[in-house]
């Protein structure tokens, strides 16, 4: 899939670079979209260990797995047959990439909590312009119920993680942290670039880990599937952070110093 020949003139590649996020419809045909969706379904199906139920003010549901170490069994044959791969290569236009995990979540049964304003990158030790989310949704969203990023904060600063506390967005996991407390985007959206697609099954939004972002609620009625996976190229390098980040890998940190590439044998080389 080139990129450059869907948007001539004004590359993916370069809004990728600027914006932090892109969106591509349909970027995944019905057979990678299928595969990607029983993917999904393997990791309900075997919850690893960090598989939890995020707190609500509601009975919905707001499920999340992340992490499983067994991942590779369920996804190692769509990661090798999907465009995904080839599609961050050529956003960050280097041949080489990594699968580094996978997260799923599922929101249904009522009104699920909006998922708050945050950056992946406060969760995880590495850093680069190699770095990609891609964020596959298995139900249509609207704009207004979809995804949502402030565009370019991937060069501004990096804020303390959410804790997703139901009474605060903003409060942060690492309170003893020197990273800054997120600002309150949702009660300023009119200050900020905030960018969001309607979506539908094949579609694909790739973004950079440190861009903001967050998820509208659901609605009474309403489901979210989704899966997100996050890939690395060439120039991430090991960037530790205050009080512990992921990935969740056995005996990678203690092998790592600041700067260092990031590699590790169990991430999966895809390119």
């Amino acid at each position: 899939m080139s990129l450059a020949s869907k948007r001539p003139g004004n590359t993916l590649a370069e809004t990728y670079a600027r914006d932090g996020v892109v969106h591509l419809p349909g970027a995944l045909d019905s057979g990678a979209l299928a595969d990607a969706l029983a993917a999904w379904e393997w990791s309900v199906a075997h919850p690893g260990p960090l598989a939890s139920n995020i707190r609500q003010a509601t009975e919905a549901t707001f499920y999340q797995d992340l992490y499983n170490p067994e991942c590779l069994t369920g996804y190692r044959a769509m990661l090798e047959a999907s465009p995904v791969p080839a599609i961050c290569a050529e956003l960050w236009g280097d041949p080489a990439v990594w699968f580094m995990y996978e997260q799923v979540f599922l929101k249904e049964g009522g009104e699920a909590r909006r998922t708050p304003w945050h950056q992946d990158s406060s969760y995880l030790a590495v850093d680069g312009s190699h770095l990609a989310v891609a964020w596959i949704t298995f139900d249509a969203c609207s704009k207004e119920d979809s995804l949502e990023f402030v565009k370019g904060s991937h060069h501004g600063r990096l804020y303390n993680g959410s804790r997703f506390d139901l009474d605060d967005d903003t409060a942060p996991t690492n309170p003893t942290s020197s990273l800054p407390r997120l600002p309150d985007i949702e009660a300023t959206r009119g200050q900020w670039d905030i960018v969001a697609w309607a979506v539908e099954p094949g579609d694909l939004i790739v973004f950079h880990p440190k861009v903001l972002h967050g998820g509208a609620p659901t609605h009474p009625g309403g489901r979210r599937r989704t899966l997100t996976l996050r890939f690395f190229g060439t120039d991430a390098v090991y960037d530790p952070r205050e009080g512990g980040a992921g990935p969740r890998v056995k005996d990678f940190h203690d092998r790592m110093q600041a700067g260092d590439p990031f590699r590790h044998p169990s991430f999966l080389k895809l390119g």
